[in-house]
C-alpha cells in the first residue's frame, strides 16, 4: 500500500485504535503518539461563534476526557448535540453565573472566546467596554475555582484581556504569569497560509514566528524566521505584512455585518490548547507564540515564541534576530502596546 501525507491537527485522532493518534508536526514528519493523560477542558462562551466550532474540536480530541461547556444561553442544547459526537470526551452544559463553579470545579485548562463580536468598522478597542466585563468576571470564577488552570484568552482585545486577567488572578492571591496566555495563533495561522499562497508551498509546512501583540501594527510576521527560508521584494513584503494585520477586518467586511473571523479563530484555539495539553502530558520541543507577561521588551506582556512544558511556559524564547524593517515594526508598536496593557490593568484597578 503506498504511503500517504497526512495532515491531521495535533490532538486529532484518526484510527480505531482507541489510544493512539497520528499528528503532523511543523516540518510536516508524520509522528506515532501513543497513551496520553487526557484532561478536563472548560470552554467559557461555548455557546458563540467561536465557541461551538471551537468546543467540537475540542470533542473531536482524544487529549480531552472532559468537556465543560459555559455561556448565559443556549448550552444545555450545545452540549447535548456535541454528546452525540462518538468520541470519548464527556461533555456537560452549565447555564448562567450560578452554574460556573460547578463547571470550573477540577478544570485543568479554561479557554474563554466569550464577548461580543467586531461588527464592520469596529476596532477590537471598541469592544473593550463590553469584553473587559465579561473576561474580569470570568477569570474571577477561575481564580476562586479552578486556580491551578492554564487560562487561554481568546475575548478580545487580547493585548488588554491579558493585562486585565492577571491583575484578577493578582487580587485573588493565585497569579501563576507562566499558566496565563493570550492566544494569538490565528495571526501564525493566516501567516503561514498568506505565504504559502504567495511561494506556491504546502501551507502545513511553513511556520512564520509572529511576535507582538494582537491588533493592527502590533502584530508582527517575522517573516525573515519563516521556515522554511522565503524572501519577498519590499513593496510585496509591506503588503504581505499589512494583509496579515489586518486580516481579521477582512473577514468582518466579506461577512458584512454578519460576525467575525470565528471559524478559523476556532482552529486556532484548538491548535493552540492541543499543543498546551502535548507539552502538559510531556511531550518535548512543543513551541507556540502567545501573548504572555514578559521581559523580552519594555512592554510589560508581549507575544514571542514559548517553550511549553508541564506547567505551562517552560521557557520564553525571546525575539530572535530580525531584520532592521522588523525591528522597525517592533519600535513602532510599543507605544499601542503599553497603552492596551495600562487600560486593562486599570479598568481592574478601578472595578468595584
Amino acid at each position: 500500500m503506498a504511503k500517504e501525507k497526512i495532515r491531521v491537527l495535533p490532538g486529532f485522532a484518526i484510527s480505531n485504535e482507541k489510544p493512539s493518534s497520528l499528528v503532523m508536526n511543523m516540518t510536516g514528519i508524520i509522528l506515532f503518539l501513543f497513551p496520553q493523560n487526557s484532561a478536563k477542558v472548560a470552554v467559557l462562551g461555548a455557546s458563540g461563534g467561536i465557541g461551538q466550532p471551537l468546543s467540537l474540536l475540542l470533542k473531536n480530541s482524544p487529549l480531552v476526557r472532559d468537556l465543560n461547556l459555559y455561556d448565559i444561553a443556549h448550552t444545555p442544547g450545545v452540549a447535548a448535540d456535541l454528546s452525540h459526537i462518538e468520541t470519548r470526551a464527556n461533555v456537560r452544559g452549565f447555564l448562567g453565573p450560578e452554574q460556573l463553579p460547578d463547571c470550573l470545579k477540577g478544570c485543568e485548562i479554561a479557554v474563554i472566546p466569550a464577548g461580543v463580536p467586531r461588527k464592520p468598522g469596529m476596532t477590537r478597542d471598541d469592544l473593550f467596554n463590553t469584553n473587559a466585563s465579561i473576561v474580569a468576571n470570568l477569570t474571577a470564577a477561575c481564580a476562586k475555582h479552578c486556580p491551578e488552570a492554564i487560562i487561554c484568552i481568546i475575548s478580545n482585545p487580547v493585548n488588554s484581556t491579558i493585562p486585565i486577567t492577571s491583575e484578577i488572578f493578582k487580587k485573588h492571591g493565585v497569579y501563576n504569569p507562566n499558566k496565563i496566555f493570550g492566544v494569538t495563533t490565528l495571526d501564525i495561522v493566516r501567516a503561514n497560509t498568506f505565504v504559502a499562497e504567495l511561494k506556491g508551498l504546502d501551507p502545513a509546512r511553513v511556520n512564520v514566528p509572529v511576535i507582538g501583540g494582537h491588533a493592527g501594527k502590533t502584530i508582527i510576521p517575522l517573516i525573515s524566521q519563516c521556515t522554511p527560508k522565503v524572501e519577498f521584494p519590499q513593496n510585496q513584503l509591506e503588503t504581505l505584512i499589512g494583509r496579515i494585520q489586518e486580516a481579521g477586518t477582512e473577514v468582518v467586511k466579506a461577512k458584512a455585518g454578519a460576525g467575525s473571523a470565528t471559524l478559523s479563530m476556532a482552529y486556532a484555539g484548538a491548535r493552540f490548547v492541543f499543543s498546551v495539553l502535548d507539552a502538559v502530558n510531556g511531550k518535548e520541543g512543543v513551541i507556540e507564540c502567545s501573548f504572555v507577561r514578559s521581559e523580552e521588551t519594555e512592554c510589560p506582556y508581549f507575544s514571542t515564541p514559548l517553550l511549553l512544558g508541564k506547567n505551562g511556559i517552560e521557557k520564553n524564547l525571546g525575539i530572535g534576530k530580525i531584520t532592521p524593517f522588523e525591528e522597525k515594526m517592533v519600535a513602532e508598536a510599543i507605544s499601542e502596546l503599553k497603552a492596551s496593557i495600562k487600560k486593562g490593568e486599570e479598568f481592574v484597578k478601578n472595578m468595584k
